[in-house]
């Protein structure tokens, strides 16, 4: 049985004569190129951003953050990150308050500080012009013009605009009243209990003596 003539291909090359001794043509057969064999002219996202760190494309992850913790094996892209970390492990609180004796292992967290002593409010909202200490206090208030509730409860389907109100939510299912009275054996669910159930102690003790003297009693 006679096999099917393969297509013949144009020799290039130097010479009259064709590899294989053909004349002027040299027999190939047509091979179909898988597509994972085609190279794409754009690297992948992934070493674009290794680019962009400026390493070379097989760097692994690991050589974005080359500044190691030897405490806890936490790693950093940058050197002050992690000699600001280290203070975690060793106490230090290098940053203090000039108005009060706190102390902070961060200078940005100093900063957000020393708004409780100036009263300044740089963060305002766009919606009602209220103003704000620190970003995350603005990030919460925006919640209740948008609606948006992303903290949602892993036990029933109710949602909160803040994670401390989750918190709370959760104790409910969970049981846990971690506020104790001071006075009595009781304990809450929720600080703002707590502080209404000892105004409950106050009423019947009467007023302390320091106040007393202070109302000519």
């Amino acid at each position: 049985m006679e096999q099917p003539d393969e297509p013949l291909r144009e020799w290039d090359g130097d010479g009259d004569t064709a590899p294989g001794g053909h004349q002027g043509t040299m027999e190939t057969p047509e091979v179909d190129t898988p597509d994972s064999l085609i190279t794409s002219p754009l690297p992948p996202p992934s070493l674009e951003l290794d680019w962009a760190w400026g390493l070379p494309p097989t760097s692994p992850p690991s050589a974005r953050k080359p500044y190691k913790c030897t405490e806890c094996g936490k790693a950093f892209g940058q050197s002050s990150h992690l000699m600001r970390h280290l203070g975690t492990h060793t106490g230090e609180k290098p940053y203090k308050c000039s108005a009060c004796t706190k102390s902070f292992t961060q200078n940005s967290n100093l900063l957000q500080h020393q708004r409780t002593h100036t009263g300044e409010k740089p963060y305002e909202c766009s919606a009602c012009g209220k103003r704000f200490g620190w970003s995350s206090n603005l990030s919460q208030h925006l919640r209740l013009h948008s609606g948006q509730k992303p903290f949602q409860c892993t036990q029933c389907d109710k949602c909160f605009s803040e994670s401390s109100r989750l918190v709370e939510h959760q104790r409910t299912h969970t049981g846990e009243k971690p506020y104790l009275c001071p006075d009595c054996p009781k304990t809450f669910s929720r600080s703002s209990h707590l502080i209404r159930h000892r105004r409950l102690h106050a009423a019947e003790q009467g007023p302390s003596p320091a106040l007393a003297v202070q109302q000519g009693l």
